[in-house]
């Protein structure tokens, strides 16, 4: 770290869900003494301590090494989530733009890098029972976003193997969710016109129980302060992020006051590709299908290494993301703009 400044990071992706959170974390740590945030577009939002350069991850004349010399870390978490139907683009931001960053950092001499993989980068696992970071992290091939976090996962084998003077830590959270990234994730997996408010439980006749959908959730705040202490603690690998408890069709239930109706598999997949293959739906048959088959993460190197503990349980993100689809929330970026629909 840079005794005489603080710490200076910068952070890739720094207007979306999870950049957000750690941007404004990193704002107010007093161990940090700058934040470079990088993003397609300047947003009006400016928090203390930091600055912001306009870069498309995507363009191969972006000035990353630029943009990384006198870094103490870089932070990678920008994400093309869209679109789904063009498999192609998101790998020129995702995979060769991720490529392009780690290159980058070699280049301008950064000693740590924090990259964000996700639990969508592990191969089929149990729902039964949580495994550890040692899970192969093959994903699951027929999702592009599956793919292309497994993809990033061997590149950055690669990329240690050559530059082990930098620090790689390697984040695999759960399903991340915070209110001002509700109209934002709208927009993702549901649509931009899918309306808001008709996402109240007291509207919904029933809750359908899809046989494998188990899975884990986190509250964004609770992730961004894993990669801060990610940067203060001298840890290298990957870490599980996720809180209690696996959500499923019964604890769903409980919270929502919903009866539960059993919907086979194929029947709840063909409805989302017809209305993918319509373009009606922007989340894809395929995200479904490596949905059902993620497995459950244990997360015990976190809580003993990093000292982490989520401070919100699954079931409260969950709760804030649906209050914040009801109302239109958002954040004053361009990726959380928010948006009431209906």
């Amino acid at each position: 770290m840079s005794s005489a400044t603080g710490r200076r990071v910068v952070v890739t992706g720094a207007t979306g869900n999870v950049g957000t959170s750690v941007v404004r974390l990193l704002s107010e740590d007093a161990e940090t003494g700058s934040v470079r945030g990088l993003a397609r577009r300047i947003p009006g939002w400016s928090p203390p301590r930091t600055e912001w350069s306009a870069v498309d991850l995507a363009s191969e004349r972006a000035p990353l090494a630029e943009e990384f010399e006198g870094a103490d870390a870089v932070v990678h978490l920008a994400w093309a989530f869209q679109p789904t139907h063009d498999p192609a683009t998101t790998w020129r931001t995702n995979v060769l733009g991720s490529i392009r960053v780690f290159e980058a950092v070699a280049a301008a001499r950064v000693p740590v890098l924090v990259h964000a993989s996700s639990v969508g980068a592990y191969s089929p696992g149990p729902k039964d029972r949580a495994v550890d970071e040692s899970w192969p992290t093959h994903g699951w091939p027929d999702a592009a976003y599956c793919r292309e976090k497994a993809y990033l996962e061997r590149a950055l084998d690669t990329f240690e193997r050559d530059h082990p003077e930098v620090r790689v830590v390697r984040m695999r959270p759960a399903f991340l969710f915070k209110r001002e990234s509700a109209s934002e994730q709208r927009r993702i997996f549901g649509g931009r016109f899918l309306p808001g408010p008709a996402l109240r439980p007291e509207l919904l006749p029933f809750l359908p129980d899809v046989p494998g959908l188990r899975v884990q959730a986190l509250h964004t705040d609770d992730a961004a302060r894993a990669y801060l202490l990610a940067l203060r603690h001298e840890v290298r690998g990957a870490f599980n992020l996720a809180a209690e408890p696996p959500l499923d069709a019964r604890v769903l239930s409980e919270m929502l006051g919903l009866r539960t109706v059993r919907l086979p598999r194929p029947a709840a997949r063909s409805a989302i590709a017809a209305a993918w293959g319509l373009h009606l739906l922007p989340a894809s048959p395929h995200l479904f299908d490596a949905v059902l088959r993620l497995p459950l993460m244990d997360c015990a190197r976190a809580h003993t290494e990093l000292g982490w503990r989520p401070e919100r349980t699954a079931t409260e993100a969950l709760r804030e993301l649906l209050e914040g689809l009801r109302h239109g929330d958002g954040a004053d970026t361009e990726p959380l703009r928010g948006r009431k629909v209906g």
